[in-house]
């Protein structure tokens, strides 16, 4: 009988996880705790490392023919003053395609519509799952009653229920120091560049998206769990006065249109991304601060997981998913201590501090595009892993 393999999340990882499972054999369900897939959020920036994750599942073009594809790049200050600027095509030319962005439910619903018919389950919460082990499966237990699974993936996010029965000991994500705005806006009748803003404990993102609009970000120094009656006329009160176009741009937000999220994050690694038959995947094994692409590093651990486990191996499941580990965790843990140091840098309120910051990014600014790419160097520069012989000849 086909393995099946139960997945607790119908997030970008969970999604993802779905797909490269199915297409390399099992049998997939996949619960979602929310009554509609109807996904938050709001753009997302894909690197190449991403697009290398969607080309194994056959979904790769899709993307690049809907992605707005990133020119430029640069960092001002809020009174307008560029600190750097680069063309972007330095990333194409180095690691073979261009940064992309792409709104969030576009790839929600790629994800889910190349799923089979009967996958996806919304309004489903997975509220535990034992571990099993080579001689039991796993017992998961959902909102609607249990069964029995091969596999189950922990998708469930930065909160994960199914990672804190699993590592009880751990202490979970913790407040990263600042707080985040994000908002979609349409492009005004004039160009704007893709560009970050660097204050004193604060940020302002804007990314391009598909069909004429702008992903806006906005983060600032916070005490955690505050919340604004208006949360619109809180980014306003905090940017409006910043350089051009940003106020523009706020004031083209639509109330009740700004979703708000303290960052988290896992502070503390996890000793381990499996144990016995479950898996962790995306925020559930990492997560991170937003700074070096989390979406995109969840795409890797799904697509890596499906190579290495291809149903007609599952057999070897405790050799796979030791091997997804070992390939996973370290360089998780690595991106995650990046993505840190460059929020902390943005996180800095102190003015000769500021200022040292600022004097940095000039400096690197100066510095050729050759310099540039070699930084992203071991993030951007990811493939995956090569199928096991047998998923190799089953799939030609």
């Amino acid at each position: 009988m086909t393995p099946l393999a139960v997945i607790a999340g119908a997030g970008v990882a969970g999604l993802t996880t779905a797909v490269a499972l199915s297409q390399a054999g099992w049998r997939v369900r996949v619960f979602d705790r929310d009554p509609v897939l109807e996904p938050l959020g709001a753009g997302l920036g894909l690197t190449p490392n991403a697009l290398r994750a969607l080309d194994v599942l056959g979904l790769g073009d899709a993307v690049r023919d809907r992605g707005a594809v990133q020119e430029t790049g640069g960092i001002r200050r809020p009174d307008g003053r560029w600190l750097a600027r680069s063309d972007l095509a330095f990333i194409r030319a180095r690691f073979g395609d261009p940064v992309l962005g792409l709104h969030r439910r576009d790839l929600i619903t790629l994800l889910a519509d190349a799923l089979p018919a009967g996958t996806l389950r919304t309004g489903v919460t997975v509220t535990s799952a034992t571990p099993g082990d080579a001689d039991r499966l796993s017992l998961v237990r959902t909102t609607i009653g249990e069964l029995t699974a091969n596999l189950v993936v922990a998708a469930d996010g930065i909160g994960s229920r199914l990672r804190t029965a699993l590592f009880p000991e751990h202490p979970g994500p913790v407040y990263a120091g600042y707080t985040s705005w994000r908002m979609v806006v349409p492009m005004p009748d004039y160009p704007v560049a893709a560009t970050e803003t660097w204050g004193r404990g604060t940020r302002f993102g804007v990314m391009h998206l598909p069909d004429g609009l702008l992903h806006l970000s906005a983060n600032s120094v916070a005490p955690p769990r505050q919340r604004a009656r208006d949360e619109r006329a809180e980014v306003l009160a905090r940017f409006g006065n910043w350089h051009a176009p940003i106020p523009e741009l706020l004031a083209a937000v639509r109330p009740g249109a700004v979703l708000h999220h303290d960052v988290a994050e896992l502070l503390r690694p996890l000793p381990t991304f499996h144990s016995g038959r479950m898996v962790l995947v995306g925020d559930a094994a990492h997560a991170m601060t937003p700074n070096i692409g989390p979406a995109c590093l969840a795409m890797e651990d799904a697509v890596t997981l499906g190579l290495l486990l291809p149903a007609a191996r599952v057999s070897e499941q405790a050799a796979a998913l030791a091997a997804y580990t070992a390939l996973r965790l370290p360089r998780a843990v690595a991106l995650a201590r990046r993505s840190r140091r460059v929020g902390l840098a943005g996180q800095w309120t102190w003015p000769p501090a500021v200022a040292a910051r600022n004097l940095g990014i000039r400096l690197g600014g100066l510095l050729p595009s050759r310099v540039t790419a070699r930084a992203l160097d071991g993030s951007v520069d990811w493939w995956p892993p090569a199928r096991p012989p047998a998923a190799r000849s089953a799939r030609g």
